[in-house]
């Protein structure tokens, strides 16, 4: 069986799968990652640590993206929930790192029992699609933001890489976030504001975080994880999988990922989910013609992810002497099409549109009240205007409450 299972892989292994996994990864280390780089600067995190994260994150991604794409035969690209690393950025100026690894562990655990009950559709069908995305896009909206308050320090930089994102989204969209990365640091090169450093080659060795837990990490950044998990990476990855012609249920992918997110925890990373925007290079024809052989470019990402994370001090130290206005430009172009989609989703849903607009705005204000922050006031408020506004559920709460009279 083993021989067998082998022998069909050696056959359906193509160049075109190869590179599309590659490309995958090269995405991630050159956009959501940075999102991570900037979370760290708010935690004062030491390079060390630092690559302690990377490690986790790329072992995690890449050990859950092997094992699904091998045992479902499917393309299944997993990666760190990018929306989950913005809200880390937010939480860090009041959560230990401590406090932070035990909320993933938390969030892991919630999603592992979501998962393997195979709830997954049951819960994501009562949260409005608008109030969900108008979460998102909060969270992601001060890095959208960030990238054209870099012009105030470094205009040259900045300037040069928005005008490069508008002509490479135009011509070669698929490759333009790494494209005007590496116009970024050629700028930042000749301009003098590359920080040249030595930069170390070695195996990882990861850093173990003991983990603290608390009501307000818990509320604060653990519930509201689960829920940018749930429908920023798992909802539209399932639609990129689906849509691509692979009709597979979302249980043993969320399961896998959340298993694996619980070990990774222990080491920095956050929580493993499934990607979307880089899975869609990965089940498209430019992968393979054949759908059943683009499997291969699953394994072939998650072997990319894993010789990341083995010298993820040399990824670390590299990035870190890059300039933190040329980090805040990428991230958020990087994010630019999540932020769209998120708020076109936001004023779309018709039947929610304000309860929406109101979730969008709490998050985005970045309030805190009684030392819980903007993500969980904005989903519950959200959620309250919805049961005010939807008649159905306000009428069955009326005849409760004449009942009980």
């Amino acid at each position: 069986m083993m021989n067998f299972r082998l022998k069909s892989i050696r056959e359906d292994i193509s160049t075109s799968a190869i590179m599309a996994g590659f490309l995958a990864v090269l995405i991630s280390y050159s956009g959501p990652l940075l999102i991570f780089f900037q979370a760290a600067n708010t935690a004062q995190a030491s390079n060390e640590m630092m690559a302690s994260w990377v490690w986790g994150i790329s072992l995690g991604a890449a050990l859950s993206g092997i094992f699904l794409s091998l045992y479902l035969r499917v393309p299944v690209i997993t990666a760190w929930s990018a929306p989950g690393t913005a809200l880390l950025v937010t939480q860090f100026t009041t959560m230990t790192i401590n406090q932070a690894v035990g909320s993933y562990i938390i969030a892991a655990i919630i999603l592992f029992v979501i998962g393997i009950t195979g709830s997954f559709d049951h819960i994501t069908k009562h949260i409005p699609k608008g109030i969900a995305s108008a979460m998102i896009a909060g969270i992601l909206f001060q890095f959208g933001i960030n990238s054209f308050t870099s012009m105030q320090s470094m205009p040259l930089l900045t300037g040069i890489m928005i005008i490069s994102y508008l002509l490479f989204k135009r011509f070669l969209p698929r490759y333009s976030v790494v494209i005007v990365l590496i116009v970024g640091v050629l700028v930042a090169l000749f301009s003098g504001a590359l920080e040249l450093k030595p930069i170390p080659f070695g195996i990882e060795k990861p850093i173990f975080i003991e983990p603290i837990w608390d009501w307000r990490s818990t509320l604060n950044f653990a519930l509201p994880l689960v829920l940018v998990s749930l429908t920023g990476q798992f909802l539209p990855g399932m639609a990129v999988l689906k849509t691509s012609g692979y009709d597979i249920k979302a249980k043993s992918i969320i399961s896998v990922t959340s298993l694996v997110s619980i070990f990774v925890a222990f080491f920095g990373g956050i929580t493993i989910t499934l990607a979307a925007i880089t899975a869609a290079i990965c089940t498209s024809p430019e992968s393979n013609e054949n759908p059943n052989k683009r499997y291969i470019a699953g394994i072939a990402n998650g072997l990319f992810y894993l010789i990341g994370g083995l010298f993820a001090i040399t990824i670390v130290t590299m990035i870190m002497g890059l300039p933190k206005e040329l980090i805040s430009v990428l991230a958020g172009l990087a994010l630019l099409s999540a932020i769209s989609n998120s708020l076109l989703n936001t004023v779309l849903d018709e039947e929610h549109r304000e309860a929406s607009v109101i979730t969008f705005l709490a998050v985005a204000s970045g309030m805190n009240f009684v030392g819980i922050g903007s993500a969980f006031w904005g989903m519950l408020l959200g959620m309250l205007a919805h049961a005010v506004f939807d008649k159905s559920i306000s009428n069955k709460v009326l005849a409760l409450l004449k009942g009980n009279k």
